[in-house]
């Protein structure tokens, strides 16, 4: 049949059955998307397990997926990319707002009219010979008061399968748009079109690519990557750049953040939101097993964190997402078990190796590598290769729910207690230091930054920038994000008290002077003391950093010369990282908020006075 003469009678037959004009709307916005697209068939997806289950049989029967040992690893699967299509692309990822100021300097910009004309015919047809899934889609729980809702269409049923884990999809989506709720557009397509009769790859997608995002009619539109974020619409384009958007319009905030529950001994409960660029523990620190006797973390999230003012006067947070869309080396039993016991079962792993029993494995899974695998790439593979056998980006998605440390009322708004922002620094931060207010906060958040640890990021020892961990993700100009920040400290009467971390602090020797991992807790055990009033801080040019002693290091021996280095305050090098601090400030010009213009000339002047 042609697709004029299925396409109406399927959306008759199954798009959920809802009046109004906001269906009316729906309706119409999906048979133009199908008109340009032209797929053979179209799919209205309910989010019912039969549904999900039958769309996992296909991609096995497809050669998309490999069906893992249901014994070892029940109802997983294993996914191989094209090797040109492994990772989220932000050369390709654009910013289309109106004006190009609007954008900023560290996104790429075009034009909305521009950016269309590009895609169009690129979208024209680009569906052919495959099925286009309407995937109605809520991030946080539906209707919930800090929750947001959209719809994807794709051509990828990896894409269906992996924001089925990820949000919450549903016929109940469909009826909020029926009653006129506010939504998110989102298009994706493979870009790989089927002639007739043509057999199907198994991994399909196209060299060009294009991430394209337009804040000002919220919508997504992503051509060519069938991988991760760049198919995933829902996480970082939505979650992040279209919702900080929303949030500056509408007064609250869209963050890279984890989102935690820390309970003391005598079950007291904080909430902590920190954000941390990537390869800095923030994976670790959402799932931490407390090495402190008696303390307790509960997982809320661990990516992504929306943040409201409620009307008690406090900030409130929820993560918006229902999975885990983890990066898999590294995650082991010895680094983080706890995601690794989250993996037990119900998984999409893409990109990594599997075992000659129907397992999977990846570099850091376990100490010692099996004698033979098949690579990521589905080739042979011993210790002595020479190459990963995983993909250094390759993924597991998986539900929160399952996780042994998710609270039992995860899906819940918290009210925000505290907030940490940390990088990847061997010299200069301290292990923790707490900011003196909330502009003072918000400017440690500015300055995040980690140190190139390898030639090939750069030059060694170079600060790599990325303000509150949103660099790559903040949809608009990023001196204007700042603002924001410095704005929202006037919308809430109690707000959260703002630390800023670093485990990597290292020696002259180089050693790392903190275990990390586990032990972290002991600096969060101290944060949960000053959020009680329990501990006091020593001033410094910097901030408030623990009082001799304060810390708990029960149990661990660390010698006194490595935690007087993990505070020691270099006048002269901080003094040296804020004339960086200015330089990176200028490339915004003169957008940058006044407030944190002051907080940088008032910490050269602490500097100044303690280095004379």
């Amino acid at each position: 049949m042609t697709m004029t003469e299925t396409r109406p009678a399927h959306l008759t037959d199954h798009a959920p059955a809802y009046g109004g004009s906001g269906m009316d709307e729906l309706v119409a916005w999906v048979n133009e998307i199908a008109e340009l697209t032209r797929p053979d068939r179209i799919h209205w997806v309910s989010g019912s397990k039969a549904e999900h289950d039958a769309l996992l049989a296909g991609m096995v029967e497809q050669g998309t997926l490999i069906r893992l040992d249901d014994a070892k690893r029940p109802n997983s699967f294993l996914a191989r990319s094209d090797a040109g299509d492994v990772a989220r692309l932000e050369s390709r990822t654009f910013i289309c707002s109106e004006r190009r100021e609007d954008a900023g300097p560290t996104n790429n910009w075009k034009a909305p009219a521009e950016m269309r004309a590009a895609l169009e015919p690129l979208f024209a047809g680009s569906m052919r010979g495959r099925t286009m899934y309407v995937v109605p889609f809520s991030m946080g729980k539906v209707g919930g008061p800090i929750s947001q809702i959209g719809v994807q269409v794709t051509d990828s049923p990896y894409a269906v399968a992996s924001i089925e884990l990820m949000t919450r999809v549903g016929d109940e989506v469909v009826e909020l748009i029926a009653e006129g709720a506010q939504w998110v557009r989102t298009v994706h397509s493979v870009g790989r079109p089927l002639a007739d009769g043509e057999d199907d790859v198994a991994w399909p997608s196209n060299d060009e690519k294009y991430i394209s995002h337009f804040p000002d009619t919220l919508e997504v539109w992503s051509f060519g990557s069938g991988y991760g974020g760049n198919a995933i619409l829902a996480k970082k384009c939505f979650a992040l750049r279209i919702a900080s958007v929303l949030g500056r319009d509408q007064g609250w905030m869209a963050e890279h953040m984890l989102l935690i529950r820390v309970i003391d001994p005598a079950g007291h409960a904080f909430h902590v939101a920190a954000a941390f660029p990537s390869a800095c523990g923030k994976t670790n620190l959402a799932m931490l097993r407390p090495t402190l006797p008696g303390w307790k973390v509960e997982t809320l999230g661990d990516d992504i964190v929306w943040i409201r003012p409620g009307d008690d006067g406090r900030l409130y947070a929820i993560n918006p997402e229902a999975g885990f869309f983890g990066v898999a080396p590294g995650t082991g039993e010895s680094t983080n078990v706890t995601a690794v016991e989250t993996l037990w079962g119900n998984v999409i792993f893409t990109n990594v190796a599997l075992t000659d029993d129907g397992d999977v494995w990846w570099e850091g899974l376990t100490d010692e590598a099996p004698e033979h695998l098949i690579d990521w790439r589905g080739d042979d593979w011993t210790p002595d290769a020479g190459r990963p056998a995983a993909h250094p980006n390759s993924r597991f998605t998986v539900a929160a729910s399952q996780a042994p440390s998710i609270s039992p009322d995860w899906e819940e708004a918290v009210p925000l207690d505290a907030i940490l922002f940390g990088g990847r620094r061997a010299t200069n931060v301290p292990l923790v230091v707490e900011a003196r207010d909330w502009e003072h906060g918000v400017f440690l958040g500015a300055t995040i930054s980690s140190e190139r640890t390898a030639a090939a990021e750069g030059t060694v020892g170079e600060l790599r920038r990325d303000p509150f961990a949103m660099m790559p993700f903040c949809g608009y100009n990023m001196a204007d994000y700042f603002g924001h920040w410095v704005e929202m400290g006037a919308k809430a009467d109690r707000l959260p008290r703002i630390f800023q971390v670093n485990w990597f602090r290292k020696g002259d020797d180089g050693r790392f002077l903190w275990p990390g991992f586990g032990e972290n807790s002991r600096v969060i055990a101290w944060i949960a003391d000053r959020l009680r009033g329990d501990a006091g801080v020593v001033d410094s040019p910097i901030g408030g950093l623990p009082e001799p002693g304060a810390l708990d290091l029960t149990g661990i021996e660390i010698p006194d010369d490595d935690i007087r280095e993990l505070f020691d305050i270099d006048p002269a090098g901080w003094l040296a990282e804020a004339e960086l601090t200015e330089e990176f400030f200028d490339t915004f010009g003169d957008r940058v908020p006044a407030a944190l213009r002051e907080q940088l000339a008032a910490l050269r002047r602490r500097l100044e006075t303690a280095g004379s």
